[in-house]
């Protein structure tokens, strides 16, 4: 798509941005940051056309706050696109983090995932549920048992991405979700909007094996559905014109052992808001968890957090 760059923003724009994105955002002084909890794990998982490097201005902020993160990046992409084969799957993908949790031997992990990270980490909360305390779907996908990303999504997106894939894919890679130029993408659909951070991320974006997006879910483990989940909407992304999140959103308000938030940003705001983000994943390593808690709607905010509205 276009060649590697020199290396993003530095850690000290990073922080100086993210500080000032936490005043202007969000407008409030998160829980965990005045009182403080106990050591969190995070396993981040990035979307399509991404790698791990896109969580570069988050894990700093959760680190600083004495929390582990890991940030794999899935075969095909990132710096890992050298290994791009047609045979990618989406098992691939659950592979690769399930890989993570096991060699590092990760326990209590908040497993976060965003856009079509959500399809990757419903099949590692299935594979290996008793390593994981959350599973958190920032503007994701949620699929059911048997279920793929394009049957969540509207016959004439499928179609378009199936045209992309075969003219421009080789027959088995997806370059972007529609026709449009990438960095029309970034800027109208993804709302990224700073020249500094389109540049970033356009060196960065790869093709992603269409596997990801059409092999179903398979989901055998009843204990998987005993994990405590969230779904975080960005308001920001075309609200009231992408039905999946919409509805799943709408799930998560009325469905035991879900919770449910809403923040004003794009669709990746650990590039474009990523003080923001990291509160609310802050105030999430408060939570236990646990599916006997209530379900809690964010539009009255019982359980006492910031809804970012």
């Amino acid at each position: 798509m276009v060649s590697p760059a020199s290396a993003g923003p530095s850690r000290r724009t990073v922080l100086k941005s993210s500080a000032a994105g936490a005043v202007a955002t969000t407008g409030w002084c998160s829980p965990s940051s005045a009182q403080g909890v106990a050591k969190a794990i995070f396993v981040l998982v990035h979307p399509a056309w991404l790698g791990g490097w896109c969580w570069r201005k988050v894990t700093p902020l959760l680190r600083d706050r004495g929390h582990d993160v890991y940030t794999p990046t899935l075969t095909g992409l990132g710096e890992r696109a050298h290994l791009a084969n047609p045979e990618i799957s989406l098992a691939t993908h659950v592979e690769d983090v399930v890989n993570v949790l096991e060699f590092e031997d990760l326990h209590r992990v908040i497993l976060v995932g965003n856009s079509s990270g959500g399809m990757v980490i419903t099949g590692v909360a299935d594979r290996v549920p008793t390593r994981l305390a959350q599973v958190v779907y920032l503007d994701a996908f949620v699929p059911g048992d048997g279920q793929s990303l394009v049957d969540l999504l509207p016959p004439d997106r499928r179609q378009a991405m199936e045209n992309l894939v075969k003219v421009e894919g080789q027959g088995w890679l997806l370059p972007r979700f529609a026709p449009l130029p990438p960095e029309k993408i970034l800027r109208d659909s993804w709302g990224v909007t700073s020249d500094e951070d389109v540049s970033w991320a356009l060196a960065r974006l790869r093709p992603t094996p269409f596997r990801h997006f059409i092999d179903p879910v398979s989901l055998t483990k009843p204990a998987a559905a005993d994990l405590g989940r969230v779904f975080i909407r960005c308001q920001q992304f075309l609200p009231g014109k992408h039905p999946a999140f919409d509805r799943h959103l709408a799930m998560a308000r009325q469905t035991p052992g879900w919770r449910a938030r809403a923040i004003e940003t794009p669709h990746l705001p650990y590039v474009t808001h990523p003080a923001a983000l990291a509160d609310v994943l802050l105030d999430l390593a408060t939570w236990s968890g646990s599916p006997s808690l209530p379900k809690v709607d964010d539009h009255k905010n019982r359980d006492g957090l910031p809804d970012h509205r």
